[in-house]
């Protein structure tokens, strides 16, 4: 039996890249192709953008990956 642990992050606006940033930056991907890449819904996405939602850790991970970018830099860590 495998466990597994979900982190959940809930971001500040002011802190972080925005992802709407980060698909503007990426040949100005579409909520819908990030979705699909993400293994959400573009409502996901929309929630995602507009800080309406926590993104899990996995999500977290997935979109660094996506964007070329290391989770410090969506995170705003030095």
């Amino acid at each position: 039996k495998k466990e597994y642990i979900i982190l959940v992050i809930k971001f500040e606006e002011s802190s972080m890249v925005t992802i709407a940033e980060l698909r503007a930056r990426n040949n100005k991907m579409t909520q819908a192709q990030l979705a699909k890449l993400l293994g959400v819904s573009q409502m996901t996405v929309s929630h995602m953008e507009r800080n309406q939602l926590n993104i899990r850790g996995d999500k977290l991970i997935k979109l660094a990956k996506i964007f070329n970018v290391n989770t410090d830099e969506l995170l705003k860590i030095d």
